[in-house]
């Protein structure tokens, strides 16, 4: 079955009793026991629910692993996952990673970590220490859409005996397949491209190897970092459209970073040249509340991956936990604006960024507004 058609049918066949084809949302805490010792399969909706398990079989097929996991946000897929690992145990991250994940490690958990280049395989084996247990990967990058070699890190984090996270976010299982690359895990903000509407937040874990399945099952139930059934059929529901709309997604970011590449404001366009996200750096700084401001198609919003096209400020939203000096060094500048390309028509889209960027609307200086929270 090609994976397109794998999309499709994501959820089906779910309901032998009724042969319902939209899979059934049961919005059950727990569930009766037949007899004393006996069970249907299902006994408490934190350890597992019909909704979030087709949900869960679904991602598992499509990256090619062999257990899936869905959790109530990203950032709870990633906590997860990190919970493997004790203090004392290393891990080496992507430099220029969604800041989040760098609160999450730095601020939150505390563990030991390096940040690098993962670009640059030289540079992850000169981190590994004798305590290193994984390296986490971003590719493309968030926000400056950095690709890695993942081969290459397969081989280097094999010889090394550690494992290989990879973020998947941007690219999805339609695009790239870190696991039958040989990467151990694969993480995903199913908000993002997986859901696809902007309208639920949820994350997932699918992993290689079925006994890592079984530890992150563990960590899974003991936190209760579930995704509700609600939430689980949204998703659901979004990755049958998901090969649809990632073929969109990446026709309009092509012709969007053309565009941008070619206009005298515009200094630097990053693009991985695959997906729906790029960024772009302008030549003056007073442009970025000019830019924001001025859009009109475009919405000024965290967040990436619906249908509708998204810009964001990254260093005072979603990086702003990083520290200035060190976004400065890495390129995230007081320049540098993301784009996450929907499916609109790409010439309304780039209508919208040359108007705002020639400076044909109103607009008032946001850099400098308090952010009401960091996602």
């Amino acid at each position: 079955m090609k994976l397109a058609t794998a999309l499709v049918h994501a959820g089906t066949r779910r309901d032998p009793a009724t042969g319902a084809i939209a899979v059934p949302v049961y919005h059950s805490a727990t569930y009766q026991h037949p007899a004393l010792g006996q069970s249907t399969g299902y006994d408490y909706s934190r350890t597992k629910n019909p909704t979030r398990a087709a949900l869960e079989d679904a991602l598992a097929q499509l990256e090619g692993g062999a257990r899936g996991l869905a959790f109530a946000s990203g950032m709870a897929a990633l906590h997860a996952a990190l919970s493997l690992f004790g203090p004392e145990d290393h891990v080496v991250l992507t430099e220029d990673l969604y800041g989040g994940t760098f609160r999450l490690v730095d601020r939150l958990l505390h563990l030991p970590h390096t940040f690098v280049d993962t670009t640059k395989p030289e540079a992850v084996r000169a981190a590994l220490r004798p305590n290193t247990k994984a390296v986490v990967v971003e590719t493309p990058t968030n926000p400056l859409m950095k690709s890695a070699d993942l081969p290459a890190l397969v081989a280097l984090t094999r010889e090394a005996g550690v494992l290989l996270i990879v973020d998947n976010t941007f690219l999805t299982p339609y695009l790239q397949r870190p696991l039958e690359l040989g990467a151990d895990l694969v993480v995903h903000s199913a908000t993002k491209y997986l859901a696809g509407h902007n309208d639920v937040v949820a994350g997932a874990l699918v992993v290689r190897d079925a006994a890592l399945g079984e530890k992150l099952a563990y960590i899974q139930n003991g936190i209760g970092a579930i995704l509700g059934p609600q939430d689980a059929y949204l998703v659901i529901r979004g990755l049958k459209t998901l090969a649809l709309r990632m073929e969109r997604h990446q026709s309009n970011a092509r012709e969007v970073a053309a565009f941008l590449s070619s206009h005298p404001k515009v200094e630097r366009v990053h693009y991985a040249g695959q997906g729906g996200m790029l960024s772009f750096s302008v030549k003056d700084a007073a442009l970025v509340p000019q830019v924001l401001a001025g859009v009109r198609l475009c919405l000024f919003a965290e967040s990436l991956g619906g249908v509708e096209t998204l810009i964001t400020f990254p260093a005072t939203q979603t990086h702003a936990d990083i520290p200035v000096a060190r976004r400065e060094q890495l390129g995230i500048t007081d320049r540098l604006l993301r784009l996450s390309v929907g499916i609109e028509d790409c010439h309304d889209i780039i209508s919208d960024l040359a108007q705002a960027l020639d400076g044909h609307s109103r607009f008032e200086d946001v850099r400098h507004a308090p952010a009401a929270h960091r996602p």
